[in-house]
């Protein structure tokens, strides 16, 4: 899913769901999309190398004449331009690095983003973050200690599988449905007792510049 789809209505459409899956269970749900969760400007400097390198190449064996002094800018400029098209281009910083960059870097944002938007201080440790980034192409889940003793561990990896293939390839069709098959399983484990009450927004968080 591109970026400009996750408008106003990509937003209604997500904290419905929750609204709807907490309403059958006591677990906390909190949705968060990002633009990606790790720095990537070394895949741009690296682009911006490559680029430079391959104009230094051409100007070098082209059979024209360039004076020398124009050599240096017209690298620098390169470099420029291939750092720029880099940062504007998921694809590039995707290639560019490794996918246990990407994979460590998501996991490491979805950590600090348990404890940020406090889903890891629910009274009943009944949190659950349902973390996608989308230039990494991943999507994270990180349930608090009340939710992973109540859920049987195959369903929940079954459910969990899902929710990660559907945040490969992001659509707001698949995404919802992957919610709420993990929602149907936290309604048969963790059903509601009328004694949690909503301590989270329902809201999801987008960050997407």
């Amino acid at each position: 899913m591109a970026q400009t789809e996750f408008d106003q209505s990509a937003c209604d459409q997500l904290a419905q769901c929750v609204r709807d899956i907490e309403a059958e269970t006591d677990a906390e749900i909190v949705i968060v999309v990002r633009a990606r969760s790790g720095s990537y400007r070394h895949a741009d400097y690296l682009t911006g190398a490559l680029v430079a390198f391959v104009a230094l190449l051409f100007l070098l064996f082209l059979p024209v004449e360039f004076h020398l002094y124009w050599i240096p800018l017209d690298v620098l400029l390169f470099f420029i331009l291939g750092a720029y098209l880099s940062s504007r281009t998921s694809a590039i910083r995707r290639l560019m690095t490794t996918k246990k960059f990407r994979a460590d870097a998501v996991r490491e944002g979805a950590a600090a983003m348990f404890y940020e938007a406090g889903i890891a201080n629910t009274e009943n440790e009944m949190g659950v973050l349902i973390y996608l980034s989308l230039l990494e192409r991943r999507l994270e889940l990180i349930a608090d200690r009340g939710v992973l003793k109540a859920a049987p561990p195959l369903e929940w990896n079954e459910r969990l599988f899902e929710l990660r293939q559907a945040g490969r390839r992001p659509q707001m069709k698949t995404l919802i449905e992957s919610l709420r098959a993990m929602g149907e399983l936290l309604a048969k484990v963790l059903p509601p007792t009328g004694e949690n009450p909503n301590e989270l927004p329902d809201m999801p968080r987008f960050d997407l510049k």
